[in-house]
């Protein structure tokens, strides 16, 4: 597959590649920092970091955090150590990084002798420390849409023919993935120069994912499942999952949706919603179609029939924005590491009354439904236990 070798040439994620976005700005100035791309697969991460090193023109040495070895970076670092040319070191799956092999990278992002971009499918900056975090820019990349994945593909299409349906299905089917479509159509092309609906459905029987066709079906079905789910409303969400399946989408989006929709919507008052959802999460990823229909139904079941509450959503959506708006706390010093002046619970029959904040907050409001009702019930009662200070 031919990857784009510009800003120019890249289709999709113009908020990083058009004239004024930032990134691009800040390579043709010479001043990019070390960076973090995160996104779907197949939406250019890998293609934008070479072009980056090509503009800077610099040396550019991939890898994989599953497979690199320090030894190999050291190496490079060496090589370039009294150098006047830095290489870009090109890490994807970085939210795989070892601790120690963090800790190799720093000294040479501290000193800027090396170029670091990271990608990965997840946010990375969860699983990176908190120096590297410090030291780099984050950038986040979306699936590439429709009318961008058409004009891609119109650049390979040059020594072939396709009829409007089998366009449209290579499109609509890569969900948003631009090298999973140029796979397909390599594939088809090795089977006839004439590209058929039916040679592509022979290679790729169902859709990659949701999000992909013109009309946005795929989001809407999710979307109607979902709140057909949150309605309580088992025949509309069961009537919705089937047709998502028809469509083509695949298990694990699904099962990934319903153990969103376990936390967000039913959450403690009913636990074990949670517990049922990523069970089945695991259970489609192994079993796949057509078996898989099966534990997807018995889950929306389950959740349409569950009591609901979003308390913990909204708790932890109340927390963050505090934090984003510069409420930092100091810890109080008796729940450090230093522990001085901590009580601990257990020597007073499991609670007892001491400082936590050093400002009084009310982020969780816990439902009188459900389970979530007993732990509402059993948290009051213990606050106004006689048990609740040292006196």
């Amino acid at each position: 597959m031919l990857r784009p070798n510009s800003f120019d040439d890249l289709v999709g994620q113009e908020h990083l590649s058009s004239p004024d976005a930032p990134l691009r700005v800040l390579c043709e100035k010479n001043a990019l920092g070390h960076s973090f791309f995160f996104g779907p697969a197949g939406c250019g991460k890998t293609s934008i970091a070479r072009i980056i090193a090509k503009t800077l023109d610099m040396p550019f040495y991939e890898f994989n955090a599953t497979s690199i070895k320090i030894d190999q970076l050291r190496k490079i670092f060496e090589q370039y150590k009294n150098a006047l040319q830095k290489p870009l070191i090109f890490i994807d799956e970085v939210h795989r990084l070892a601790k120690n092999q963090q800790e190799v990278l720093l000294p040479v992002m501290e000193n800027n002798s090396i170029l670091l971009i990271g990608a990965s499918t997840e946010n990375p900056f969860f699983s990176l420390t908190s120096a590297i975090r410090s030291r780099s820019m984050l950038f986040e990349l979306y699936p590439i849409n429709n009318d961008s994945l058409n004009k891609l593909l119109e650049r390979f299409l040059k020594d072939l023919t396709i009829d409007a349906d089998a366009k449209e299905y290579l499109v609509a089917s890569s969900g948003g993935d631009a090298r999973a479509m140029l796979k397909l159509l390599e594939f088809a092309s090795n089977l006839d120069k004439h590209i058929t609906l039916q040679n592509l459905k022979s290679l790729r029987p169902n859709a990659l994912s949701a999000g992909s066709s013109e009309a946005g079906v795929h989001y809407d079905l999710a979307s109607a499942m979902i709140k057909s789910i949150r309605g309580s409303d088992a025949d509309a969400a069961i009537y919705y999952l089937a047709r998502l399946i028809d469509g083509g989408e695949s298990a694990d989006f699904i099962a990934r949706r319903l153990v969103i929709l376990a936390s967000e919507d039913v959450g403690n008052a009913n636990p074990q919603a949670l517990t049922l959802c990523t069970s089945t999460l695991t259970t489609v990823k192994n079993i796949g179609y057509p078996e898989a229909r099966i534990p997807l139904a018995q889950a929306v079941i389950y959740l349409c029939a569950s009591p609901k509450s979003n308390s913990a959503y909204m708790a932890i959506n109340k927390a963050q924005q505090m934090i984003n708006n510069g409420v930092m706390l100091d810890i109080p010093k008796n729940i450090t590491q230093r522990n001085e002046g901590y009580l601990y619970p257990h020597d007073f029959g499991g609670y007892v009354e001491q400082e936590y904040l050093s400002k009084k907050l009310n982020l969780v409001e816990l439902k009188s439904i459900g389970f979530e009702a007993k732990m509402k019930d059993w948290l009051q009662k213990l606050k106004k236990s006689p048990k609740n200070s040292i006196d």
